[in-house]
């Protein structure tokens, strides 16, 4: 079943870089320290699409990965997009993370 515009705006005041774009997809771009580092997302959110059965559209950009989502059977977004969507913030965050330590521990 598809959100209202509502609780589209609602879920995105809780989802960390996600904004409603041509009033159809939620879409983030997330940006990395490397080439390879932004592939290796890529990866990750392959994994994550295969799992949820619903996948993104992907742009990838020298070192900015541009993610889209919505459910076209639904015909608007629908709680599977925001799931997926917190899982690929996650996802960010914990490669972010283990990239940060690495840079500590090399200093």
């Amino acid at each position: 079943m598809s959100y209202t515009k509502e609780q589209v705006d609602a879920h995105l005041n809780l989802l960390k870089g996600w904004t409603l774009v041509e009033e159809r997809f939620i879409e983030r771009k997330y940006v990395f320290y490397s080439f390879m580092k932004g592939i290796s997302f890529v990866d990750e959110v392959a994994t994550i699409s295969e799992a949820f059965n619903h996948h993104p559209l992907i742009t990838i950009n020298y070192k900015t990965v541009t993610l889209r989502l919505t459910s076209w059977d639904a015909g608007y977004l629908t709680a599977i997009d925001m799931k997926e969507a917190q899982q690929y913030n996650e996802a960010f965050e914990k490669m972010c993370s283990s990239e940060r330590k690495n840079v500590r521990q090399r200093s």
